[in-house]
């Protein structure tokens, strides 16, 4: 832009400010005739971002400007005019000496507005899922739903962050009897520059790197701190099973981390806060502990490039059917934000009945009454934020009394934001 113009287009909009005229941006906005005496200069401005119309496309010369919107064209203009003439620096180091409180007023203001927003943060998706659920006499179809997961976090300060996560169930033809989008889990999360992690409150945990020991909501808190030298973390835990009445309490400690370029680890014991074959109440039933001890033992590894393999065993002091274990090989994999993407596994798993705490996988495929058996699945990424995912498992269940067939087909796609 002609610095010299600007100069006069800002003087221009200076004289229109202080008699009380809001300036006419024609040309550029709609409601200027190209006919007007300023359409030049107050195009140029609009044209060079100075001058800004309403958000309906129009200018409103005849309405009254205020200070801080003159204060707004002159901070504009003194960007512009950074490399200008001495003649044009003179102009705007006047105008901007004039209109200095306004200025600062309005820095002020944006900069608290962005602080603020950085600090709020939503995420989450939306799913559709189908389900043909073959199991020894009949077809269940109750995991069919419209599903939401909505997350949102809150920066409190440089260390803390609280968080939410509310979820939305309406499962298919059930009228308004669906999960209505409560907010079901609440917890705040702490880092610190020594690399201590804090986590507390009520959020789904896992104790392994697949849920077979420990995969569900709990009440608790968590801490972690790096072992100095090592790419591992030392872990504590104390968590809570969030069912009603008397609720068993698991605490203990663990390591986990990478050992090795492509290895990583997970260790972990827990120990239950009541004593095995005490009896309490949960959801209003008399409950046996029949396992107040239990491990697992975790590790990952890239075998091959694109080929992970991970493996879980875990093992309670339940008098039987007391050890599970989980073995998952994955090709590939998505990215939400790379179309095309996609990703093939195949999981062998045995839950026995008495060898985990509360292990529940993708929605009720891998059942806690005891299971064994296969799941073949594929993701992929059709769109930008999209993913579909459909996989096939063939069971054997209630392993621990009639063993009976299960064939689990299901396919759903995820919308993320």
């Amino acid at each position: 832009m002609n610095k010299k113009f600007l100069s006069a287009a800002v003087t221009l909009a200076l004289a229109a400010g202080i008699s009380g005229t809001a300036l006419a941006a024609e040309g550029s906005l709609a409601d200027v005739p190209k006919d007007h005496w300023s359409y030049a200069a107050i195009d140029m401005l609009v044209q060079d971002g100075i001058v800004e119309g309403n958000p309906d496309g129009t200018f409103q010369g005849g309405r009254t400007m205020t200070r801080y919107e003159m204060a707004s064209i002159v901070a504009r203009a003194v960007e512009q005019s950074k490399a200008g003439d001495l003649k044009t620096q003179a102009l705007v180091e006047k105008l901007q000496a004039e209109y200095s409180s306004e200025i600062s007023t309005l820095q002020a203001d944006v900069k608290a507005l962005k602080e603020n927003a950085e600090k709020v943060k939503f995420s989450g998706m939306f799913r559709v899922t189908y389900d043909h659920d073959d199991k020894a006499d009949k077809i269940e179809r109750w995991n069919d739903r419209f599903y939401m997961d909505l997350h949102a976090d809150y920066k409190v300060n440089e260390n803390w962050t609280a968080k939410l996560q509310s979820e939305t169930n309406h499962h298919y033809s059930d009228g308004h009897d669906g999960n209505a989008g409560v907010i079901q889990r609440i917890w705040a999360e702490g880092n610190y520059a020594n690399g201590l992690n804090i986590n507390v409150g009520r959020t789904w945990r896992m104790l392994g790197m697949q849920p077979v020991l420990l995969g569900n909501e709990t009440d608790g808190v968590t801490a972690s701190l790096p072992i100095k030298g090592t790419g591992l973390r030392a872990n504590a835990f104390y968590l809570a099973l969030p069912d009603k009445g008397n609720r068993e309490a698991w605490y203990g400690a663990g390591v986990s981390g990478s050992i090795g370029h492509a290895v990583d680890v997970n260790l972990a014991y827990a120990k239950n806060d009541m004593n095995k074959g005490e009896v309490y109440d949960k959801d209003g039933t008399d409950t046996t502990v029949t396992r107040d001890s239990a491990f697992v033992v975790s590790a990952g590894a890239n075998v091959a490039k694109n080929l992970r393999l991970t493996g879980d065993y875990v093992q309670t002091n339940a008098d039987d059917y007391n050890k599970s274990c989980a073995v998952k090989l994955e090709y590939k994999g998505t990215k939400l934000d790379e179309k095309g993407s996609f990703g093939i596994y195949t999981r062998y798993f045995k839950y026995n009945e008495n060898g985990h705490i509360k292990a529940d996988e993708e929605w009720g495929s891998l059942p806690n009454n005891g299971a064994r058996g296969w799941i073949f699945g594929v993701k992929y990424v059709p769109s930008k934020n999209v993913e579909w995912h459909t996989f096939f498992s063939k069971q054997k269940v209630n392993t621990s009394s009639t063993n009976d067939d299960r064939n689990l087909f299901r396919t759903e796609v995820d919308f993320h934001f």
